[in-house]
């Protein structure tokens, strides 16, 4: 599939580079680094093109642009990375180029009285805004050290202007509820415009917090529905912004819709069981995410190690017999052998997974609360409905929390009997990852994500108050929620040393703790906790020495500086 779209990028390319306005003679290039109008990345080269050729300046960037994002997730060497790097600047640049031509006509225009330059088509205007708009949204979710390396190329990203620069391409606004650019006045890139928009509010808005937008995600996606009421992408838009909304039943529908809508492109399909996976999770239904993930390992490509631990963790927590949990053991086995590289990088989810999955077969078939900490990466519990966090995940977390409880103090068991003994191989990393879950969602439970809609007539928020069996819930106030909460979190700092391999529950405390704090007001004592994890220091010592690495450490790092930016610049703000 990828060489298939890398040979179509290739040929669209040609096809543009055939009607682009050709550069003059190598005498007169040099000349134009003296006289700058000769220059071809002058205004005025840009202006002296004909409609045809600025519209093809414009497709070989986008081209370029897809040739580029393609090439690097193909290639399987550094070479390969820097040289699609180059043309990813080079696609940048035409962009930018383009879009300085557009702010100078229209600029003209409204010295004369007119809105905007009305000899522009809406195909080329549609077209600039979504480049220039999506190198600014991607140079801003660049980490901090890649954004100083980018800038002395003079390259900035801009986040706030390139979603004004994409909503400008459909005439969306804050203020109003529907567009003002209509369907027949629309360029042919709008949709395009509206699903980056989406794509950012929706998906990207897992790593970051500045200039995410539920509200107005929602009525980009209400009107895009009504216009296209079986478009797949805007289904996958209703569902991914019902789970953001902690509504993640109402979003399984939407993705059975889906794959309802279309046959055709199977591997679409495939998106839905991803995102079915993760919401039967936010709801605590592990046998329902298992079959997901059995889809997914049966058919899809794109990360075989994910898809099939996956599955495996939910066989564990279903396996009633010896046999089933030999079948589950031979699954986990499978998954270190499966990993892959993208640039020659092995891939960060697939990493975890692995040593997961050896540390199953070290601990001899044993996992602490797999199917809790997976989701904890996919924020299952950030979107799960305060019903089921409180019937059905803090339950879980309780039960094994007795039995290493049990361990710890020489006494105590869980209400089967079973506890745990501390000298154990793994027993501080088990538990400092339960009272990690634990911390998390008890936050969850005193302080719901700032998207959510809780609505008490939602049978999983009306659940609330009775376990599985019937036994009423004893339901926590507020404060003892977040009291608990922050008691989890120290907990793990105080234990971190005692860790053997999990060292990334230290860090990831810190962040949610943080979290914790500011949603507390603790603006000062939250931007604390933010800088040690971005700060690089070492929080936790275990016993084989110094760490240097952790798990998932990229991704944690994305979510802090995007919380501890969010922080200064609204230190108000709930996280």
């Amino acid at each position: 599939d990828l060489l298939a779209g890398i040979s179509h990028t290739k040929h669209g390319n040609h096809i543009a580079s055939q009607h682009r306005k050709k550069q003059s003679f190598l005498g007169s290039r040099l000349a134009g680094y003296v006289v700058s109008a000769l220059h071809p990345s002058s205004l005025s080269f840009i202006r002296s093109m004909t409609p045809l050729e600025r519209h093809a300046e414009l497709v070989y960037a986008e081209s370029l642009f897809e040739k580029a994002l393609l090439g690097i997730v193909y290639s399987g060497d550094w070479l390969a990375f820097i040289k699609e790097a180059l043309n990813m600047r080079t696609t940048i640049t035409v962009y930018r180029q383009l879009g300085h031509y557009l702010d100078a006509v229209d600029n003209e225009a409204l010295s004369k009285g007119d809105p905007y330059d009305l000899s522009i088509d809406t195909h080329f205007r549609s077209g600039v805004y979504l480049g220039v708009g999506m190198s600014h949204i991607i140079l801003s979710l660049m980490p901090g050290k890649l954004q100083t390396l980018v800038e002395l190329f003079g390259y900035k990203g801009d986040r706030q202007l390139g979603l004004e620069l994409l909503m400008k391409a459909g005439g969306w606004s804050k203020d109003n509820d529907g567009p003002s650019i209509d369907a027949e006045q629309e360029g042919v890139r709008r949709s395009i415009c509206d699903m980056a928009l989406l794509i950012f509010h929706l998906v990207l808005s897992s790593f970051t917090f500045s200039g995410v937008d539920i509200p107005l995600a929602q009525k980009i996606l209400d009107w895009n529905l009504a216009r296209y009421p079986s478009g797949v992408f805007f289904l996958f838009g209703a569902g991914r912004i019902s789970l953001c909304r902690s509504q993640p039943r109402r979003a399984i529908d939407y993705y059975k819709q889906a794959m309802a809508s279309q046959t055709q492109y199977r591997n679409l399909h495939h998106v839905s069981y991803w995102e079915m996976a993760i919401a039967h999770l936010a709801l605590g239904e592990v046998g329902e995410s298992l079959e997901c993930w059995r889809e997914l390992e049966r058919e899809a490509t794109w990360s075989k190690a994910i898809y099939t631990f996956g599955m495996a963790v939910c066989m564990v927590e279903c396996a009633k017999s010896e046999e089933e949990r030999r079948e589950a053991g031979k699954v986990m086995a499978r998954v270190p052998g499966l990993r892959q590289k993208i640039a020659g990088k092995s891939i960060p989810l697939e990493k975890f997974v692995a040593r997961k999955a050896r540390k199953y077969a070290a601990q001899g078939g044993r996992l602490m609360l797999p199917a809790l900490e997976l989701g904890y990466l996919f924020l299952t519990i950030a979107h799960a409905p305060r019903g089921v966090i409180a019937t059905k995940m803090l339950p879980d977390v309780k039960r094994e929390l007795a039995k290493l409880e049990g361990g710890a103090i020489g006494g105590g068991e869980n209400e089967k009997g079973e506890k745990r003994d501390k000298e154990e191989n793994g027993y501080w990393d088990d538990y400092c990852l339960v009272k990690f879950l634990e911390g998390v969602c008890l936050r969850y439970l005193a302080y719901p994500d700032p998207d959510a809609v809780i609505d008490s007539e939602d049978p999983d928020n009306a659940a609330a108050t009775v376990h599985d069996d019937g036994s009423p819930v004893r339901l926590l106030t507020k404060e003892a929620a977040e009291k608990q909460s922050g008691e989890a979190f120290r907990f793990v700092f105080e234990h971190g040393p005692k860790i053997e391999l999990d060292h990334h529950l230290v860090y990831h405390a810190h962040y949610e703790y943080g979290r914790l704090l500011a949603c507390q007001g603790k603006s000062g004592e939250a931007k604390e906790q933010f800088e040690l994890v971005i700060s690089g220091r070492t929080l936790e010592v275990g016993p084989s020495g110094r760490k240097v690495r952790y798990s998932m450490e990229n991704a944690l790092h994305m979510r802090t500086h995007a919380a501890h930016e969010a922080l200064l610049a609204n230190p108000n703000k709930a996280l």
